[in-house]
């Protein structure tokens, strides 16, 4: 009888077996990350400038060949002749951008960070500032000590000055050295954008720049829109999300594919913030993307139109009127198994939702692809699959779930029960005891129970009470004991007799 009560408890935490959906939602997410925490985006922290972006045809040569000593690049920073901190700074900035082994530790351990600092307000000399941002940059992207002695040494307050500096070269190389800054983590980002940051990076996009400026402008957006504990504050949020609206209609695989990560960042957080998203109109959009051939592209807005249907129900449904479940098959059946994954997670978070929702994805032809991943996925797509399963189950109508047996599924979750991960045989014991309490009929029973056997399943149940897990064996014992026990057989074979 324990396992019972094991089982009742498990089976509470799905879709639709306790009272409060939102915190239903919040543990399909929670497990969600978990699943996922390992997987790192593909979007980059930090970039170091190895080549000069556009160089202003005003600086003249700036690579030319200068030879300096490191003390004499130190004592020429340190000088007053600007021509002579312009080599010493130059010749820093070719240090730091080293392709292998730059050595930025030295550089910061030289004590040259606050002087290199005050060339970023040398508006007389445009050549100087840009040496500066561009050294700066580069430092800011090591470690965090590295960005920490950057932002120590005074720096962020000239670059946002240099938002506004007549020389684009100038003003996109700011915009570097702070998504820099930023991209370290929430502290340095929230002072970034307590510097007023975001109304000035609004007016470059507003203006005619160029491609690659436009690029670094979106990518410095997107890493204010990242990090958590905390998230940026709802006004930071309000004021990027106009923005990156409107760069989400560019046709530029680079624009689009950081304002998708940067609006991922912004739903990953509590459904308040992706109903500010949501209520943008973007979804649509994000819907078209995730058709896009790009795979960069395509996995940021496949995450986030995930982490929407990850919210509430209301929400969920926007993602549905939008077209995402007619986007999703293809999604499933994806060459990239990292495509495979992220689709079946936004699948299981929409079989989390009410039954007229799990409806839609009988309707849109979900189940066939999702067996096809359940039988001959990778692992970490089968577990998701496994997870779309429980939620679909445990929130469906009798009739829906006659469906998804009718679909094949219970060849694929079966075989399951070999996993390696308890965690998962579990939820798939959850599943089937589930599954065996629903029909009504002891005939549909009787069927339900001879279809398990002739696909293995007694066996692998029966196996499964010796299982080295306590809380597996138990829950095996039980199904066995509830369903597949001499006394069950006899009770189905009298009702059978008793019925002709």
């Amino acid at each position: 009888m324990p396992a019972m009560d094991t089982t009742e408890e498990r089976l509470k935490k799905f879709k639709y077996r306790g009272k409060d959906a939102s915190v239903r939602r919040q543990q399909r997410v929670a497990l969600s990350l978990e699943l996922r925490k390992a997987k790192k985006d593909e979007q980059a922290l930090k970039r170091r400038n190895i080549t000069c972006p556009s160089p202003d045809p005003a600086f003249g040569n700036i690579n030319k060949e200068v030879s300096l000593t490191l003390d004499e690049i130190i004592k020429g920073v340190n000088g007053t002749d600007l021509a002579i901190c312009f080599q010493a700074t130059q010749a820093i900035r070719k240090m730091v951008s080293r392709e292998r082994n730059p050595p930025l530790k030295m550089i910061v351990e030289s004590g040259v960070i606050p002087r290199i600092v005050e060339f970023l307000k040398s508006s007389h000399h445009p050549c100087l500032q840009f040496e500066a941002a561009w050294t700066l940059t580069n430092i800011a992207s090591g470690t965090s000590d590295q960005t920490q002695a950057v932002v120590e040494g005074g720096a962020i307050p000239p670059l946002v000055e240099l938002l506004s500096s007549p020389s684009t070269t100038v003003c996109e190389q700011a915009v570097w050295a702070l998504g820099n800054i930023a991209g370290d983590g929430p502290k340095f980002r929230d002072i970034v954008i307590s510097s007023n940051v975001i109304p000035r990076l609004s007016a470059l996009v507003s203006s005619s720049i160029p491609i690659t400026f436009l690029r670094n402008i979106t990518w410095t957006l997107s890493n204010l829109c990242r990090n958590k504990d905390p998230y940026p504050q709802e006004e930071t949020v309000k004021q990027m999300l106009p923005i990156l609206c409107h760069l989400l209609q560019h046709q530029d695989s680079e624009i689009l594919s950081d304002t998708c990560w940067a609006l991922s960042y912004l739903t990953e957080a509590c459904n308040e913030r992706i109903a500010l998203v949501v209520d943008t109109g973007v979804l649509p959009r994000l819907v078209e993307l995730m058709t896009s051939l790009e795979f960069t592209v395509l996995t940021p807005a496949l995450r986030t139109v995930g982490n929407i249907v990850a919210g509430t129900d209301h929400q969920t449904q926007m993602a549905i009127d939008a077209g995402m479940l007619k986007v999703l098959p293809q999604l499933l059946q994806h060459p990239r198994p990292s495509i495979q994954k992220e689709a079946t997670w936004a699948l299981s978070n929409v079989a989390a939702g009410p039954r007229h929702q799990i409806q839609e994805l009988i309707t849109h032809n979900l189940l066939p692809p999702l067996v096809s991943l359940l039988r001959d996925g990778k692992y970490k797509i089968q577990k998701e699959a496994a997870w779309t399963v429980v939620n679909f189950t445990t929130g469906a109508s009798p009739d829906q779930l006659f469906q998804l047996i009718h679909s094949g599924i219970l060849g694929p979750l079966l075989n399951l029960l070999t996993a390696p991960e308890a965690k998962i045989i579990l939820i798939i014991l959850d599943v089937i005891s589930y599954i065996l309490q629903v029909p009504q009929k002891k005939s549909d029973k009787e069927n339900l129970c001879l279809l398990i056997e002739e696909l293995g399943g007694i066996n692998k149940i029966e196996a499964l009470q010796l299982h080295e897990n306590s809380q597996v064996s138990s829950a095996a014992l039980h199904i066995i004991e509830s369903h597949f026990s001499e006394e069950e057989d006899t009770d189905i074979h009298t009702s059978v007799q008793s019925q002709l």
